[in-house]
């Protein structure tokens, strides 16, 4: 069956959509002996497809999983306390993956895992600037808090590029905020809630660039993503 050359190098491992149309506008890929051209479509099965002068593989099936992942996790694929870990919650998956940046033991919700390195490249590279949105449970909540987490901060010694804030539930003394960052640091949104004086009862991330979590996943299942989602992941990202 015929497909777009840029999905088939994606899907033989050998770059991502996005690189493999920036690979074919430089001639580098060619079908039976002839440069391609953006758009061409090939038959893996029938056409001699390579770059470079390099025959192209057959699709391994690279995964990308959507992983709810629970409080009480490690973001590990192994651990020497003996905590249980995001790996073996997708041990089923058929194969290895590594898990594309982190959430903290006490944090829940959207984690990717993958055996794709370029697509987690394109995740964690800060020139990439990739949104991630959580959901953050705080108290005591003042209203002046949100307007004090959006502006620039600075936590051990490096400074920050302003969050995204927005009131999501006002309960009171406590309430539920959304937080959208790009750098990702060590307990980042906890660390900037206690700055402006709030504890984190609750945190949650529910987007990763262009990809939310799916509400049909329980803690602690998961789903592989479509190539669709997956070509949300690859870019571009929106920029705050």
């Amino acid at each position: 069956m015929e497909e777009r050359l840029q999905k088939l190098l994606s899907a033989a491992g050998i770059c991502s959509r996005r690189r493999a149309e920036e690979y074919i506008q430089q001639g580098r890929v060619t079908v039976n002996g002839k440069p391609a051209a953006l758009g061409d479509r090939a038959d893996p099965h029938r056409d001699a497809i390579a770059l470079d002068g390099k025959a192209i593989g057959r699709s391994r099936g690279r995964r990308v999983l959507m992983l709810y992942k629970p409080r009480g996790v490690v973001t590990t694929l192994s651990d020497e306390k003996g905590r249980p870990t995001v790996a073996a919650l997708v041990s089923g998956c058929g194969g290895r993956v590594w898990p594309v940046g982190r959430l903290d033991m006490d944090s829940e919700g959207l984690l990717l895992l993958t055996d794709d390195g370029e697509l987690t490249n394109t995740l964690l590279h800060p020139r990439h600037e990739v949104e991630k949105e959580y959901l953050v449970w705080v108290s005591p909540f003042r209203p002046e808090a949100v307007e004090e987490l959006a502006r620039p901060m600075t936590l051990d010694g490096q400074r920050l590029r302003p969050a995204k804030v927005r009131l999501v539930r006002a309960m009171g003394e406590r309430a539920v905020l959304s937080v959208v960052i790009h750098e990702g640091k060590n307990r980042q949104v906890r660390r900037m809630c206690a700055h402006c004086g709030m504890k984190v009862h609750r945190l949650k991330r529910v987007r990763e660039g262009r990809l939310t979590l799916d509400r049909s996943l329980a803690p602690g299942q998961w789903r592989p993503l479509s190539e669709e989602e997956i070509d949300l992941l690859e870019g571009p990202h929106p920029r705050g």
